[in-house]
């Protein structure tokens, strides 16, 4: 703990040794805070220069960090584990994902953040994992702030309104072409949800939320699920247990503090690349 602990210090140190050069760069004048970074960063500095006792600290700028990379830590888990099953139900997707990866990336070394636009493949699985199993399927609650009238509904001033996300994105309206089947596929060139994106501009498919409350870190969600499913297809073959085929596999959700799957997904991996590449995996 002490020297994982020690760490998770240094990479935050590095994340704000990067925000206070970019600042010095620029000129005390000129500069503009672009991320919340630089906001706690110019907050903890005016804290410095004043007497009240609630001051900003550099390690409360970390803490903060940490609370944020750690919120997100579950969703994005429970969505890799989503994807993973649905792979091994899928074999042959299996293999399309594993091909792409080592046509780009290669065995020589591993995924890397740099590699993610030019894996269209497995962006497809993780948008469909997020169609088909959103982390919060009724999204966070809304609440109307005047009267007003959705698809013939009344909708009155000041009650608790609830966006079924899981509803919609198996509509056959939005998805005509087997909505309950997983296929990456429909994300790519010529299918339906091609040129269908996450961050809340498409209303068919909501696994983030849309507008002012949309999830604050679905970019970064987004990177880690895509880049945690890319290094676990590329790094191992997985098969199931013997005995256990595809259609065996079970996809029941539990609801809770996020959608997971009600049993925990139970395979078997097999290093396929160097094995110098996994002596250096903490």
């Amino acid at each position: 703990m002490k020297r994982l602990s020690k760490m998770y210090d240094r990479f935050y140190e590095q994340i704000l040794d990067e925000h206070e050069a970019r600042r010095r760069r620029a000129g005390a004048g000129e500069f503009v805070a672009s991320d919340l970074v630089d906001v706690l960063l110019q907050l903890a500095e005016k804290g410095r220069s004043e007497s009240s006792e609630a001051k900003l600290t550099r390690d409360g700028v970390k803490a903060f960090i940490q609370d944020i990379i750690a919120g997100g830590t579950e969703s994005s888990a429970v969505t890799i584990e989503w994807a993973m099953s649905e792979l091994l139900r899928r074999p042959d997707a299996m293999a399309s994902a594993t091909d792409e990866l080592d046509r780009v990336v290669g065995r020589g070394r591993w995924v890397t953040e740099r590699d993610l636009p030019d894996l269209p493949y497995i962006d497809a699985v993780v948008k469909e994992t997020m169609r088909l199993h959103p982390v919060g399927p009724l999204l966070v609650p809304h609440h109307a702030r005047e009267d007003t009238v959705v698809a013939g509904y009344d909708v009155p001033a000041g009650v608790r309104v609830l966006v079924n996300a899981w509803a919609i994105a198996r509509d056959p309206a939005s998805w005509p072409d087997e909505p309950g089947a997983f296929r990456p596929e429909r994300f790519l060139g010529g299918g339906a949800g091609a040129g269908v994106d996450v961050r809340g501009a498409h209303f068919e498919l909501l696994p983030f939320g849309a507008g002012r409350r949309i999830c604050p870190a679905y970019d970064l969600a987004m990177k880690l699920v895509v880049a945690g499913v890319a290094s676990m297809v590329q790094g191992f073959a997985w098969r199931l247990p013997e005995g256990v085929a595809p259609e065996d596999v079970s996809m029941e959700e539990h609801f809770g503090l996020s959608t997971r799957r009600k049993v925990p997904l139970v395979a078997v991996a097999e290093p396929r690349l160097p094995a110098h590449l996994y002596a250096g995996v903490e």
